[in-house]
């Protein structure tokens, strides 16, 4: 009796989906682990699996009601679902009554958790642990939470037509844009250790966000349908588009094909076609993967160019990949795939992409300057930035007292 009025098929879907969407934060700390020096790998890792745990105890708290109860048409929710509150294993998701809300519940809790851990890379080696706490509660509380409800929970975003399938707004474009003012706050590391220290922990990290991206982008449907296989199938399509025109650039630029040039460009293809994958065809996805390839390449050569210590070039694929996604959603959206979408620019409605690219130009200028503006805050009360003896001997022996190679 407890089942009825839901389908099963659909609940058990998004519960596979938001196992996907977890494993993705794990694959994340191997990816960021296998590019950072031997003697900071534990601390960057570390920094992925606290959110896993940390961001989940703010969910339950109060996260999910700030992004997904009250405030129609608003900036932010209110408390009315804090701690779950009024919502039972029998409650009805309201996108899909065909499922619990609790699944849909987990299933955003994932998007939270991975959202903050993705800026590690950029400051990697350099703040220390207790800074990182207060960016990370800061940071879900005035960026995510607020964007989460504006363009998922029927905010104010959502009103004026706003559209970002699966987060390339949400989550990469201001997860990027806070790296890069977090770069610029923290400054250059002065210690800095062969990159990576190991391919082979960054190819493992890659394969596991690929494998989770699937449940990342065709869960976002919510449900089994064509647009779930739609979705699922550009994503893998442009990921492998983009690793290819990635390895082919940097073939040509550098002189040789590079494992590591292979799989940041899969990663640059699947956070680009995030916002885009259940709103557009599969020859649009083709043309999304490869320009992002080849645009991420040159946003990291001018990063390095600029000399700006973005590690892990989080700017230049999360950020810069779900900005020309979200611009790219809005010329090539179509209502034939999703009658649910819109038509973009090619497709007869400059208004729709008018509205995208008003809407990531805002995301990226408000997510830069209020992380900028947080961590001048944050160093007011406990010190961002690591001092230089402990950058030299490393993080993992400073801070958490441990060693990820004993032999180091």
């Amino acid at each position: 009796m407890a089942t009825v009025g839901f389908n099963t098929g659909d609940t058990g879907f998004m519960l596979i989906a938001s196992s996907l969407v977890m494993l993705m934060t794990p694959g994340l700390a191997f990816f960021y682990g296998g590019l950072v020096g031997r003697k900071n790998v534990l601390a960057i890792m570390m920094q992925s699996f606290l959110s896993l745990c940390y961001t989940t105890v703010i969910w339950y708290l109060c996260g999910y009601s700030l992004c997904f109860s009250g405030g129609e048409g608003g900036v932010i929710g209110d408390f009315g679902k804090a701690c779950m509150m009024g919502v039972t294993s029998l409650t009805p998701c309201a996108a899909n009554p065909g499922i619990p809300e609790f699944v849909f519940a987990s299933y955003q809790m994932m998007f939270a958790i991975i959202t903050p851990a993705l800026i590690t890379g950029a400051f990697t080696n350099r703040v220390t642990f207790k800074s990182y706490l207060l960016f990370l509660t800061a940071w879900l509380f005035f960026v995510y939470f607020p964007f989460v409800h504006m363009i998922w929970g029927n905010g104010f975003l959502a009103k004026q037509g706003v559209l970002d399938f699966a987060g390339g707004i949400v989550v990469h474009n201001i997860a990027g844009m806070a790296a890069l003012a977090s770069v610029l706050f923290v400054g250059s590391r002065t210690e800095k250790d062969p990159l990576p220290h190991s391919i082979p922990l960054v190819a493992l990290g890659t394969g596991l966000l690929w494998f989770g991206w699937y449940g990342f982008n065709a869960g976002s449907e919510l449900r089994v349908d064509n647009i779930t296989a739609q979705a699922f199938l550009n994503t893998d399509v442009a990921a492998s588009f983009a690793g290819m025109s990635w390895l082919l650039v940097a073939w040509f630029f550098e002189g040789k094909p590079k494992f590591l040039g292979l799989l940041t460009g899969s990663v640059a293809g699947l956070a680009t076609i995030t916002p885009a994958a259940g709103y557009v065809s599969l020859t649009s996805a083709v043309i999304i993967g490869t320009v992002s390839g080849i645009v991420c390449y040159f946003a990291v050569y001018l990063k390095n160019k600029l000399t700006l210590d973005d590690a892990l070039d989080v700017w230049g694929v999360h950020g810069v990949g779900g900005m020309i996604g979200v611009i790219m959603l809005g010329m090539f959206a179509e209502k034939a795939v999703n009658p649910a979408g819109a038509n973009g620019l090619f497709f007869g409605d400059a208004g729709f992409f008018k509205i995208e690219l008003l809407t990531i130009l805002g995301s990226s200028i408000y997510a830069f300057v209020f992380t900028y503006l947080m961590l001048t805050v944050i160093n007011l009360i406990t010190p961002v930035k690591i001092d230089s003896a402990t950058e030299k001997t490393g993080l993992d022996e400073v801070l958490h007292g441990e060693q990820a190679y004993q032999s180091f």
